[in-house]
Formats: C-alpha cells, structure tokens, sequence
C-alpha cells in the first residue's frame, strides 16, 4: 500500500491492523531479512510529500517525519538546527543516509539512533496523525521511555523542535559493532533563555539519559551574561559528573561484602562518555 497523505496512511494502518508501516527501511527491512519480523503488510510512506520537508511555527521547526538524515545533513538545515544535522551526517555510509528518515530513526528507537540525544536535549515533540483525523502531541522523550506508546492506526506525521537560537553539539564515538554505530554519543544544548543547559547520552542505555543533575550545577557556573568560558577543571568535572551518572557504579552490597566493580568495557565507556560531555560543552561554549 502506498498511501499519498497521512490520512490515507492512518485509513491503511486501520484497515489492515496488522501491517506496519515503513519510510526508508533501514532498520526494518533488516529484522524482515534476517527473519526477525514477518509483518502481514507494509504501509509505504515515501510518496506523502507533506512530511518531506519543514517550516517555521511560533518558535519552532516542524520537521517532516520523512526528512532523511541526507537532507538534514545540508548546509540550510545545519544552519536551523546544528546538532541534529550533525546527527544526520553521523548516520552511516551515505545509502544509510539516503534512505533513513527522522520518523523511522525515532519509531524504531534504536538505542543507538543518532537523532534521539538530541531530540531528547532539544525536548522535541512529535505530532502523531490518528484514525477519524484526531492530531495529538507527544514528547520525544515520551515514547521512547515507553510512557506513551502509539496507539494503533497512529503515524508520526511530524516532529516539533524549539528553535533556541544558541550553541548546540553532538558528538559521537563508534564501536566495533557495526559501520557508525554509536559505542556512546552526547548531545549538549544551551538555553539561554532559560539559563539552562541540556545533555542527552546515547547509546549507554534503551533510552537516550538526561543527567539533570549535572545540568543544573554546571547552567548555575554559567556567566550568561557576560563570557560564557569554564575552566577546564569544570569542563573535566561536568564530563565525570555526566558518565557517572549514566553509569554508574554497582550499588555496595548490604551485607558487607566485597563491592562489585564494573567490568571494563562498562568503565571504557564510562570514560567515553565524560571525554564526549566534556569536550561538547567546551565547543558549546566557545
């Protein structure tokens, strides 16, 4: 089925509960090779020209679902919204780009999806099409804890993002799993409005993590009137502060015994981590 609207995707997805729907295929059409998933029907987004682009409204982007991580990786779109189009271009090998879309990255939740820390740090929203042309808002950061699911016949038509007019750096260190596949990725945010700063942390957990603590001591160290510059013994510090909680250490056992230490894969990425944190607040700053 190729739907050419969103209402005609929402009437497809009803009609046929159990098809699933797909834009780029990069992750689904993966598990579908491997033989990890056998939908009954697939749902083709690619020809709803209506979610392919953006536009401005009331302070923020309205992001098409179907943007690809190539088209957010231009010039123009890197110039709206910084770190997102560096997620973009750290995607992968350019047919991962081509193809993968911002609605797919964020349905499929991959722990590993680039543009989740920094929707999570940008407190993003999706705008989800439903049955009878019902329109509802959902934070980012909602469904990809689990705390709103998509119900059924749902698409994600588009994906609102503050524009907040301020430094924002993702940064990403890859592993050996995989061509581009985040071992650890940082997303940090300044708000200046607000006097805040946001971090996300990917790729560490089945969710991107918000280490809020670590924010708000580092946002009240913040000259936002004048110099923004931290020294770097600051820096260092926000940077363990933010991988200590992401990962933490093993709690100590109640009866005395001998502590648990993390193995040493957990402590490399650990140490990833404060390196990504430090270095991305220090480039925010700049």
């Amino acid at each position: 089925m190729l739907p050419a609207t969103l209402d005609e995707a929402v009437a497809a997805l009803e009609a046929t509960p159990a098809a699933v729907p797909v834009a780029g295929g990069t992750d689904l059409m993966a598990e579908v090779n491997s033989g990890l998933l056998r939908p009954a029907a697939l749902v083709g987004l690619g020809r709803i020209s209506e979610i392919r682009g953006w536009e401005y409204q009331d302070g923020h982007a309205l992001l098409g679902a179907g943007l690809t991580h190539a088209r957010m990786g231009r010039p123009d779109f890197a110039a709206l919204i910084p770190a997102l189009a560096a997620a973009a271009r750290a995607a992968g090998p350019p047919q991962i780009r081509n193809a993968g879309t911002l609605g797919g990255n964020i349905v499929t939740a991959s722990p590993t999806g680039d543009s989740l820390p920094v929707l999570a740090a940008l407190e993003a929203a999706l705008l989800v099409a439903g049955p009878g042309g019902e329109r509802r808002e959902v934070p980012v950061s909602h469904l990809l804890t689990g705390m709103e699911m998509l119900a059924p016949g749902e698409v994600v038509g588009y994906v609102r993002v503050p524009l907040l007019h301020a430094r924002q750096i993702f940064l990403k260190a890859t592993g050996r799993t995989g061509p581009g596949r985040a071992l650890a990725s940082v997303a940090v945010v300044l708000d200046p409005v607000r006097r805040g700063v946001r971090c996300a942390v990917g790729a560490v957990a089945p969710m991107p993590l918000r280490p809020v603590e670590a924010e708000d001591w580092v946002a009240s160290l913040i000259d936002w009137d004048g110099r923004r510059a931290l020294a770097p013994e600051v820096l260092t510090a926000f940077g363990d502060y933010v991988a200590m909680a992401c990962i933490p250490d093993p709690p100590v056992p109640e009866d005395g015994g001998e502590p648990a230490v993390l193995p040493p894969a957990a402590l490399h990425v650990r140490r990833t981590v404060a390196t990504l944190a430090r270095r991305g607040l220090g480039r925010a700053l700049a």
